[in-house]
């Protein structure tokens, strides 16, 4: 019993169990329902050579691999850590295959107990060819109608001479349509160390910025934050007016960056941080990221729905 239960505590998987816990394996979309709202998340967990791992997109940020993982039959635990969570505690997750659900509890940042549900992400595989419906202008370069803030009480999102602009750390401004697969063309102009980003159904970002020349190059202009890096990765141009022309077709992205591919029709795996829900079955809006710091500004946004 003492040698399986290290076994588990390494992250091996029983022979004789693993019919059960090969169930857990795979994509799973999370609600944490905290005291105050309901939290997206997002879990990979895969299985090599025996050993389990688990890629893991929390409240906020980018996809991450988990330092604990175990899978005991139907039953899972993995942990995220205080530092990625700006919390005094690190956060503990339960869960318990139920049918087709992951259902489950987690100590909470301040103690309190969370309940979280799990599902499997859909592959969201298109079998038909897409067609394409007429082009729907979003921003009609006067005023706010047709998006709504994440918030009140300012800073305020505001339209100057025709122009949309990002204040810094401000809220979020999210269509009030919502769409399936679509093609999206969107201006932006970044200005010096600032940072945004165009969420695709409100759950993928692509990300804008002049500040992250540090980081990952999935944390740069042109990636799907976290998980896609831009390839080629165009040079940082602050201050200049840049185009997004960007295709998705169920969970497959590709992003055009002032005439040139940096992304070609790749799986988008799961949520980003800061998406709205983790629904991704649903149509969702599209949402200009507006909590970052710096002034980026927008125009000629123009959304192609498919029929």
């Amino acid at each position: 019993m003492l040698a399986a239960a290290a076994a588990l505590a390494a992250g091996w998987i029983a022979p004789r169990a693993q019919a059960a816990e090969k169930a857990v394996l795979g994509r799973w979309d999370l609600t944490i329902t905290a005291p105050d709202r309901e939290l997206p998340s997002w879990i990979e967990i895969a299985e090599n050579g025996g050993q389990v791992s688990a890629q893991f997109v929390g409240r906020w940020g980018n996809a991450r691999p988990l330092p604990k993982i175990e899978i005991n039959g139907k039953h899972v635990l993995f942990v995220s850590p205080k530092e990625e969570e700006g919390s005094k505690n690190d956060l503990e997750f339960e869960g318990t295959l139920n049918g087709k659900r992951l259902e489950g509890t987690a100590t909470g940042p301040d103690g309190v107990a969370w309940k979280w549900v799990g599902v499997r992400a859909p592959s969201l595989k298109r079998m038909e060819a897409v067609e394409w419906g007429k082009a729907i202008p979003l921003f009609n370069g006067k005023d706010l109608t047709g998006w709504t803030p994440s918030r009140t009480g300012g800073p305020d999102w505001k339209v100057e001479e025709g122009i949309l602009v990002k204040p810094s750390n401000g809220p979020e401004l999210i269509s009030e349509q919502k769409f399936n697969d679509f093609k999206l063309h969107v201006e932006f102009n970044c200005g010096q160390e600032a940072n945004s980003g165009v969420y695709l159904r409100g759950r993928y970002e692509v990300q804008i910025e002049t500040e992250s020349a540090g980081e990952s190059a999935v944390h740069h202009t042109g990636a799907v934050y976290g998980f896609i890096a831009p390839n080629p990765e165009l040079p940082r141009s602050p201050d200049v007016w840049q185009t997004y022309d960007i295709t998705l077709i169920g969970r497959r992205v590709t992003v055009v960056q002032n005439g040139t591919t940096v992304i070609d029709n790749q799986e988008i795996p799961g949520i980003t941080g800061g998406a709205l829900d983790s629904h991704e079955e649903m149509a969702g809006p599209i949402y200009l990221q507006g909590g970052e710091k710096g002034r980026v500004a927008f125009r000629n946004i123009v959304i192609t729905p498919a029929k």
